[in-house]
């Protein structure tokens, strides 16, 4: 059967996009992408946009360049790559923050579901409940208690308002309903050097920068976050062993902007899963006090929802507005 020209005209241009999409995405990456960053270089999320800048650099045959663009508790970066062309040029690293950034900040031109496509995680990692050893707990019932007989005594620090120590802290608070004293710093680094200088006597820290202090007796270590010990500090419990479905950690991973073709979603996905089943990389996120994470996109996606309705809760319920 012969197809009249302009029948045959119209198949094709309707079928075009999907055809351009497809060889596009076979082509990619034909260029140099960038992996937005939005904390400053040396902490965590900068190490993390480096190991997946390396790993799909060495898969896909381009590089993958990390740009820092810190501020707003990483929604400036959030936004700017949210408004990014959908061609996996430029893709953010994607952490917590950004899930609790949607409810924290007033007015935000930025929401993590609505506004990017999940790509694939890499890790999740609990915090650390540590105190000075002055202060006389051992564990978080005695820490409870003390609070409990010392209201609005106790100080609490935090790395500033709307950080990770601070999410960790008013779950916490939430579930326990203990009366503390809530030191926020500019930056956990400034908090945890005056924790070991016993100015302040708790902290919800990082396993990266707590962990070594509990193993040499600098801080006591109460509790973890997650929902299970973690092998770094095997004798330190579990929050959850205490508090029954408490658990709070942080996700890290990469997002696209939403438009994000499939094929290009699926092999970013594919390539980071392949390049972070490396012995090297499983030792290196280990050495961070993390747990790897291997999911799909949709899996991710899933992951990322449910903690932005988790945190909104905590967030709505605390009153807590970012500075």
């Amino acid at each position: 059967m012969t197809l009249p020209r302009r029948t045959f005209l119209q198949l094709v241009a309707a079928a075009w996009p999907t055809l351009s999409r497809s060889a596009f995405a076979q082509d990619y990456p034909s260029r140099p992408a960038r992996i937005v960053s939005g904390f400053p270089p040396g902490g965590i999320s900068d190490t993390y946009a480096r190991l997946i800048a390396q790993a799909l650099s060495e898969r896909m045959g381009q590089q993958f360049i990390v740009e820092n663009r810190p501020g707003a508790g990483g929604n400036i970066a959030a936004e700017q790559v949210a408004r990014a062309a959908p061609d996996g040029y430029t893709l953010l690293l994607t952490t917590s923050a950004d899930a609790w950034n949607t409810t924290l900040y007033v007015g935000n031109k930025f929401n993590l579901s609505r506004d990017l496509t999940p790509v694939v995680p890499v890790s999740r990692g609990a915090g650390l409940l540590v105190v000075h050893p002055s202060l006389p707990v051992k564990s978080v019932p005695e820490l409870i208690a003390h609070v409990n007989s010392n209201p609005g005594k106790v100080t609490m620090a935090s790395a500033g308002i709307g950080s990770a120590p601070h999410m960790f802290w008013e779950l916490f608070r939430n579930v326990t309903k203990v009366n503390m004293v809530h030191v926020p710093y500019r930056g956990g680094g400034p908090a945890v050097t005056d924790l070991l200088a016993g100015q302040v006597m708790s902290y919800f820290a990082t396993m990266a920068s707590g962990a070594e202090h509990v193993k040499v007796g600098k801080l006591r270590g109460l509790a973890i976050t997650s929902a299970s010990r973690t092998p770094v500090l095997p004798d330190v419990p579990a929050m959850a062993e205490f508090l029954p479905g408490y658990e709070a950690s942080i996700f890290v991973g990469i997002s696209a902007p939403k438009g994000t073709p499939a094929e290009i979603v699926e092999r970013l996905n594919r390539e980071v899963n392949a390049g972070f089943a490396d012995p090297k990389m499983q030792k290196r996120i280990a050495d961070l006090g993390d747990l790897p994470l291997k999911m799909s996109a949709a899996e991710f996606g899933k992951l990322a929802n449910d903690e932005v309705e988790k945190w909104a809760k905590v967030i709505q319920s605390a009153n807590i507005r970012a500075e």
